[in-house]
This record gives C-alpha cells, structure tokens and sequence, in this order.
C-alpha cells in the first residue's frame, strides 16, 4: 500500500513538473515577452517624436524668474543653453541615446537627432568657456564654464557608473549657477562679452559642423571628390600622399542616422542664433547684418517640416523617388553659405 501512494505521487508530481517546466512556464514567458514587445513599440513611437521649436525669449524670461534674475546681457543665450540640455533630459524618454532595453535601444533616429543637438551644445559652452566670458586671452576662465564645457562632453553613450544623465545633470548646475551669477553685480566676475569677434568665432565652429553635414549629406547618392586638401598653398604639405580622385558614398544603413543628426543640429542652432541675435543685437545692427542672421534662421527652420514618409528615401539626384538627404543638404548648404556672408560682414570695420 505505501509503495502504491508513494508512486502515485511520484507519477502526478511528473506530470506537474511536465505541465510547469514543459508548457505553462515557456508559455507564460513569451506571452509576457510579446506584450512587453507591443506596448515597447507604441512606447518608442511616441518617445520618437522630436521637440517642438520654442520662442526664447519667453524661456529666457522663465528661467531667470525661476532664480530671481533680472535679464542682463547674455541671459536669453544662456538660458537657452540650459534648456536645450534640459530638453534632451526631460523630453518623452527622456535621454535615450544610452538606452540598452527597448524600446530605447532600438531608437536610431532620435539618438542621431540627440547627438546634433549635443553637437551644438558642446560647441557653445567651448565657446563660452574660451571666448564669451573672457576679456581678453590672458583673463581667467569663469568657474562654473570650466565645470560645465567638460561635462557635456562625456560619453553620450555611457549607461551607467557614472551614467551620461549624471554627467550632463552636473553640466546644467553649473550653467545654472553661471546665469544667477551673471546678473549680480555683485559677482562682477562672471561676464557675457558681447563682441564682433567672439561671436566670428562660435560661428566659425558652426560653418566647419555645417560643411562636414552637407558633405555626408550629399554622398547618400554617391559622388566624384577630388583631392583639394592643398590647393592654393604650393608649399603646403600633407603627412601621407592623398588620393586624386574618390568615389564617396554614405551607407545606406547610416542614410536616415546622418539626416536626423542634421535635424537635431539645426533644431539647436534655430534658438542658438535666435538668441545671439538678442545679445549679440548692438554688434549686429552695427555691421547691419541683423537680416543676414534671420535668414539663415529661416534656411534652418526649412529643416524642420514634417517628415510624411514612413522612412528616410535615397532616390537617385534626378531619379523618380525623392531624396530626403538632398533635400536637407539643400538647407544647410545655403544656411552655411549665409554664415560665411555674415562672418564675412562682422570682419567689416
């Protein structure tokens, strides 16, 4: 009799480890992985939609209410910095470039549209650390700028120990703590020096980024580039012998990666000029290059319409698909082409 119960049990507790580790636990498990899936797809649609264009000096006006400033000169460029930052942090996913689950990890196209913006960031806060808060080049750097330009430039990729968020989070205290000083007098020693040749400078670094995306931009077809490294320098010399002539030509897996970060870049660089032109206003009514500066905002703001196709074609240059890679190196050809006029025009007496 016991070996009767002892092996009836033994037969049903088979059964039930067959039941559990055979059947139920597999499906329970992908069920819970195709949800997880779904709703990560309807997740990271809405986490893929870019940031609305703000008005900055609304925002300005906002951020220094929020520390009980007054606006001074170089409080709307600031502050809009601090949103930009502020904006890839806070935004729906917020920073997703270092995401490594989904829907996050799958989100190629927002993290390029990231890396622009963080492109036009870390180029500004240089500026400010190098140029704009300094007198002249033997000044001191500003405390807070020395603690905020080397922030954002940690790795936009890192997830954790320390995280990018971290990182970045140190970066806009720091800002922060520069505009609530910049308004005190106080504190004379933070300053925003509104001059022709700072600001010849930013933009200096502005038309390199601009070049290099309209040049990526434009290899999404294909194309001829001859070796120009030398020209108009016969006694120029290059470290190893270039190549006369290359055939150049992006990846058709870096196509719609190259046109977002182009996106992001000049989604960053319409409110960075929109607020030069408000603290850079006295230089630039004086070389009358104000309608110069608005029209490469308007060449940028081109950039910015609404994408109806599903994906980021690559027809040929006359071919019957569309190019969506031309299209964009168009706008920031002509923006860039505007800023070498207005650099131009600054240089001026």
């Amino acid at each position: 009799m016991w070996q009767a119960i002892k092996d009836f049990f033994n037969e049903r507790g088979e059964e039930l480890g067959d039941y559990v580790g055979g059947g139920f636990l597999a499906k329970l498990i992908g069920g819970a992985l195709g949800v997880y899936l779904v709703v990560a797809l309807f997740v990271g649609w809405y986490w893929s939609s870019e940031p609305e264009l703000f008005e900055v000096g609304p925002n300005a006006r906002s951020v220094v209410t929020d520390q009980n400033r007054p606006l001074v000169v170089g409080s709307t460029t600031t502050a809009t910095l601090i949103t930009l930052v502020d904006t890839l942090l806070e935004k729906p996913g917020g920073y997703i470039s270092n995401d490594v689950f989904p829907p996050g990890l799958w989100l190629d196209n927002i993290s390029h549209w990231e890396y622009g913006v963080l492109v036009q960031v870390r180029d500004l806060s240089r500026a400010l650390r190098k140029d704009i808060s300094r007198s002249q080049s033997q000044s001191t750097e500003d405390r807070d700028l020395t603690v905020a330009e080397p922030q954002f430039n940690f790795d936009s990729r890192s997830w954790v120990i320390p995280s990018t968020e971290d990182e970045y989070r140190r970066g806009l205290k720091a800002l922060r703590s520069y505009l609530n000083r910049l308004s005190d007098p106080n504190k004379p020693d933070a300053q925003f020096y509104a001059r022709s040749d700072n600001l010849r400078n930013w933009l200096s670094d502005v038309e390199t980024r601009l070049g290099s995306l309209s040049q990526r931009l434009s290899e999404s077809v294909g194309k001829r580039q001859l070796d120009m490294a030398l020209a108009g320098d016969k006694s120029a010399k290059q470290s190893t012998p270039g190549q006369g002539e290359v055939e150049l030509k992006t990846s058709w897996l870096e196509i719609d990666d190259v046109f977002y970060e182009a996106r992001g870049t000049a989604w960053a660089l319409i409110h960075i000029l929109k607020a030069i032109e408000v603290d850079f206003g006295d230089v630039l009514r004086d070389k009358n290059a104000v309608v110069s500066l608005r029209q490469i905002i308007v060449e940028l703001e081109a950039t910015q319409e609404a994408v109806w196709s599903p994906v980021i074609l690559n027809g040929s240059g006359f071919g019957v698909l569309a190019n969506h890679s031309l299209t964009m190196a168009s706008f920031i050809s002509r923006a860039n082409a505007a800023i070498i006029d207005l650099r131009s025009l600054l240089a001026q007496g």
